[in-house]
């Protein structure tokens, strides 16, 4: 097993990033990924602090002397991609030497205001207030809203991992949108064929399943289907954020995706996939 989405306490994770590596080996993993969420432009309670990025990427580094050969460790980041916002993806590339680069949207620009609509964290009513002060409660609009800003950051910044593409369903839990609409089902397809046509990797997010805020993966398992019509690669991840997280949801993640037709696949010089 391997998993490439990682937060230590240099983010918004629990512990020091050794924590992980030794739970990573007891485990059975033979890979680890570190993605601390990159630095971003505005005060927040999530992101590695500016002055402590270069420690993040040092320490992570002393790991990999530490326990390979016997877990294999890279360096990467979780950038948040927001149009006009944040730094493009190959800033923080050439400044860390990153082996990988995890892509995600976290938060959605508003469509008349400075506001962002965040679709994370644990409290639904977040989700609530920003749909109603960013997109006035027209939720077709958000939607729509979010998929476009994740298009574009496929496109533009060529993430190699495309994170939990469709966590905006997670607070909605079939309030606003069921997920079966045409016009949603338009919107899948849109993002898929712009990750097949930027060769990128899409993950299979275990966290909202392990965290009980979602009955399903990021992606959906009815995405996941169009993922396998379309051989677009995908990578298992636990999206962890404590060290008894690092392997939660592998197991499940990987029979259901074998269970659809899924093989392993060497189609990634770093990251292993499934396809």
């Amino acid at each position: 097993m391997v998993n490439y989405h990682t937060h230590t306490y240099f983010c918004d994770g629990s512990d020091h990033p050794a924590e992980y590596a030794m739970a990573a080996l007891s485990a059975g993993l033979t890979e680890l990924g570190f993605s601390g969420h990159a630095p971003v432009p505005f005060s927040n309670g999530f992101a590695i602090p500016e002055d402590r990025l270069s420690a993040y990427c040092e320490e992570i580094l002393e790991l990999r002397q530490l326990f390979e050969p016997a877990l294999k460790i890279w360096l990467g980041l979780e950038i948040d991609y927001i149009p006009g916002v944040t730094r493009p993806f190959d800033t923080f590339r050439k400044y860390c030497n990153l082996d990988f680069v995890i892509g995600s949207v976290h938060l959605v620009k508003a469509r008349n205001n400075d506001n962002f609509w965040f679709i994370d964290g644990p409290e639904k009513s977040k989700y609530d207030d920003g749909l109603l002060s960013c997109f006035g409660n027209d939720i077709r609009a958000a939607v729509t809203a979010y998929y476009s800003q994740v298009i574009d950051m496929v496109i533009n910044e060529n993430p190699d991992i495309v994170g939990h593409c469709d966590k905006i369903r997670m607070h909605n839990a079939s309030r606003y949108f069921t997920g079966n609409e045409d016009w949603y089902q338009l919107l899948i397809d849109e993002m898929l064929q712009a990750v097949k046509e930027k060769e990128a990797i899409i993950e299979v997010n275990s966290r909202g399943l392990y965290k009980k805020r979602s009955d399903d993966f990021f992606p959906a398992t009815t995405v996941l289907k169009k993922i396998k019509e379309l051989n677009i690669p995908i990578t298992l991840s636990s999206d962890a954020h404590r060290p008894e997280e690092i392997a939660l949801g592998l197991i499940e993640a990987q029979t259901l995706v074998e269970s659809m037709g899924f093989k392993p696949a060497n189609t990634h010089s770093l990251i292993k996939c499934f396809v």
